[in-house]
C-alpha cells in the first residue's frame, strides 16, 4: 500500500515537473518571438527596410558575409536562452527572470551575451540589406541595451542575488571579456 502511494506521488510530481518545464518553454518561445523577434527581425525587415524587405537571393559577397553575424547572433541568443531556462529556471523577461544566477556557458565570459547576440543579428541584417538605416537602428538599440542594463537590470540583479552578483560583476565584464587571472600553481 505504501509503495502504491509513493508511486502515485512520484507520478504526480513528475507530471507537475513536466508541466512546469513545458510552461517555461512556452514562456521562453513567446518572449523570443515578441521581444528579440521584434527588435532583431520585424523592425529591421519590415519597418526600416519597408515592406517587404528585399530578401532576394541573388547572393553577393555582402549577403554571404552577413551570414556570419546572423548565424552567430542566433546561436548566441539560443545558447543563452537555454542556460536561462535550464540553469536559471526562468526566462530573459525581467518580469520572469531566472530564479538562480546564471554564470555558465557564455555568461562566464561576459554578463550580457544575449544582448550581444541580438545586436549581431541586427548587424547581420544591415550587412545583408546594405542598409545604413538598419545599422543606425542597431546603434540606437545598443545604447538602449546599455542604459537598460546599467539603470534597471544590474540594480535589480544586485537586489535579487546580492553578494554573489557583485562578485560576478567584479570577475566578468559587462560587454567584453576580461583577462583571466592565472592562479599560482
Amino acid at each position: 500500500m505504501h509503495s502504491e502511494a509513493a508511486s502515485a506521488a512520484a507520478a504526480t510530481s513528475g507530471g507537475l515537473a513536466l508541466a512546469t518545464r513545458m510552461f517555461l518553454l512556452l514562456k521562453n518561445v513567446l518572449f523570443t518571438v515578441f521581444v528579440p523577434g521584434t527588435l532583431a527581425v520585424y523592425v529591421p525587415l519590415r519597418v526600416i527596410s519597408g515592406p517587404p524587405a528585399n530578401l532576394s537571393f541573388g547572393w553577393q559577397a555582402c549577403q554571404v558575409a552577413a551570414l556570419l553575424p546572423l548565424l552567430l547572433g542566433c546561436a548566441i541568443y539560443f545558447w543563452c536562452l537555454w542556460d536561462f531556462a535550464v540553469s536559471g529556471l526562468g526566462t530573459p523577461a525581467p518580469i520572469d527572470a531566472p530564479k538562480r544566477l546564471v554564470v555558465r556557458g557564455l555568461y562566464q565570459y561576459v554578463r550580457n551575451p544575449m544582448y550581444a547576440g541580438v545586436l549581431l543579428v541586427i548587424v547581420g541584417w544591415a550587412v545583408f540589406l546594405q542598409s545604413r538605416e538598419i545599422l543606425i537602428y542597431g546603434v540606437v538599440v545598443g545604447i538602449f541595451f546599455h542604459l537598460f542594463v546599467s539603470v534597471v537590470e544590474e540594480p535589480m540583479l544586485t537586489r535579487k542575488f546580492g553578494e554573489a552578483y557583485l562578485r560576478y560583476c567584479q570577475e566578468v565584464g559587462r560587454w567584453l571579456p576580461r583577462a583571466r587571472r592565472r592562479s599560482a600553481t
